[in-house]
């Protein structure tokens, strides 16, 4: 009959085994008293010393798969921070232009066309903040850089750099950092500026529109029919880049005239047929101005700004009446004492005499009351009722009424303005005109010296050129 075996449980072999190391309890009385094999004790006791460890299962277990995992994730951070650091100076390099353009090729692994990092490498010590920033984040994702950390980085969401990206792969490296470029070769388009001022300068009712003044919306309009396709904003910038605000504008660069196509096309066929003996002359006067202490720009300590005085005695006024001739760019002129026919009967005196070899002038000037007097009518059917014989034939061919923006003389003046009178404070009325005399004398002599160029003088940098042009606004807003 076989011996029934009694199982023990790991708490039982412990107590056994703690009965022998700790009380000394023999081996051979403990397995006598537990009917134990003394071979089974010694497998009990090898196994507690090799499987110690898992005798204190629980708590010092969790303690040290915790420890375990603690450590990896400190490992993975750290490798982490490591890896950006090196991102973050890859981008600060990038920033500075301190990285060559081979090295981000071969960075993004090719994925960049070279001439798009050609264009966005050179934009980012150039463009303002908005377009460099987009250029080093399309950059730094495909040099492998996470978006997240990219938008970090630069203070950005990371929709931007995600709506960056699209772009860049839709539209290119040239409309991503520069999207307005094409308004802004129109802003500096010779073409479309002169459109806008042909458009501004001529009443609305002539191309069709009820207005008596001009909108930014109907000049755009305009413009479309021209098939020159621009913003409303960038009509505004060209109008103010010139110097005007479009209310005034609105009341200074159009002309009322109803017959302003007619009388401009009259004299653009004159000034294109003009004949070898045939001269041109654009009239007006300047002034009436005070001779006093004036303002205007000049160099100053930083913290000292220039002041004149409110209230001043004037030492006098000066009024000059000139005539510019066009095809020379000559001028001619004298001082006055009031604007009024009889000044104007003078001037086409003193101009008959000085080209009297030549076979017919024309005279042009705006729509003043004394330009078109009946005095001044009679003596130019006096003079050309002897032409051929002591006087060359005198045209008449006045501007389009309130179109003084049109006067070609009106930039020689501006220019004289801003050369003699600005920030001056002359002793007397005699020392103005002296300087006067000098600034046309010196003009005189260099554009018959130099009747092809302009030079490096004031007179070759008037606000606007010395001719006739339709889009021309020569008379300077600043100088009425």
């Amino acid at each position: 009959m076989s011996k029934h075996r009694k199982h023990y449980t790991p708490e039982e072999k412990v107590s056994i085994l703690r009965q022998h190391l700790a009380d000394k309890v023999p081996i051979s009385d403990l397995c006598q008293e537990h009917k134990l094999q003394p071979t089974v004790f010694y497998r009990w006791l090898k196994e507690f010393f090799e499987n110690g460890a898992a005798a204190f299962r629980g708590k010092v277990d969790r303690e040290a798969k915790n420890d375990k995992h603690r450590i990896a994730a400190l490992e993975r951070e750290l490798k982490t921070r490591a890896k950006r650091d090196i991102e973050d100076k890859w981008m600060v390099k990038l920033t500075q232009g301190s990285i060559a353009e081979e090295e981000v090729l071969k960075r993004t692994n090719q994925l960049m066309k070279p001439e798009d990092v050609r264009t966005m490498m050179s934009s980012i010590p150039t463009q303002p903040l908005k377009y460099r920033n987009r250029s080093i984040a399309v950059i730094s994702h495909y040099a492998g850089i996470p978006l997240g950390h990219i938008a970090s980085l630069l203070c950005l969401s990371h929709s931007s750099v995600d709506i960056w990206v699209e772009k860049f792969v839709r539209e290119g490296a040239q409309n991503l950092i520069s999207p307005y470029k094409s308004n802004y070769r129109k802003l500096k388009d010779e073409q479309y500026k002169n459109a806008v001022f042909e458009i501004l300068h001529a009443p609305p009712p002539t191309c069709g529109i009820n207005r008596t003044t001009w909108r930014l919306e109907d000049i755009k309009a305009q413009m479309a029919r021209r098939g020159l396709l621009i913003g409303e904003t960038a009509i505004s910038t060209i109008i103010k880049e010139a110097g005007y605000r479009y209310r005034k504008a609105k009341r200074v660069l159009t002309s009322p005239d109803p017959e302003y196509k007619d009388k401009i096309r009259e004299k653009t066929k004159i000034l294109s047929s003009l004949g070898p003996k045939e001269k041109f002359f654009s009239i007006d006067e300047f002034g009436p101005f005070a001779v006093k202490i004036q303002g205007g720009k000049s160099l100053a300590l930083r913290g000292h700004a220039k002041t004149i005085p409110q209230h001043q005695v004037s030492k006098g006024s000066i009024i000059v009446t000139g005539a510019l001739e066009l095809s020379m760019n000559q001028i001619t002129y004298f001082y006055s004492q009031a604007k009024n026919s009889t000044e104007m009967i003078k001037l086409l005196d003193l101009l008959v005499e000085k080209y009297a070899k030549e076979d017919r002038i024309y005279l042009s000037w705006d729509a003043a009351s004394w330009h078109a007097s009946k005095g001044l009518y009679e003596r130019v059917d006096e003079i050309n009722s002897t032409s051929g014989k002591k006087y060359p034939e005198v045209k008449l061919t006045p501007l389009p009424c309130s179109a003084q923006f049109l006067n070609v003389i009106e930039s020689v003046f501006s220019g004289m303005a801003r050369a003699i009178l600005d920030n001056s404070d002359y002793e007397s009325v005699d020392a103005c005109r002296k300087a006067i005399d000098l600034h046309f004398g010196q003009r005189n002599v260099h554009f018959r010296e130099n009747p092809k160029r302009a030079g490096n003088k004031i007179w070759g940098k008037e606000k606007s050129k010395p001719q006739f042009n339709e889009a021309n606004n020569c008379k300077d807003p600043r100088y009425r």
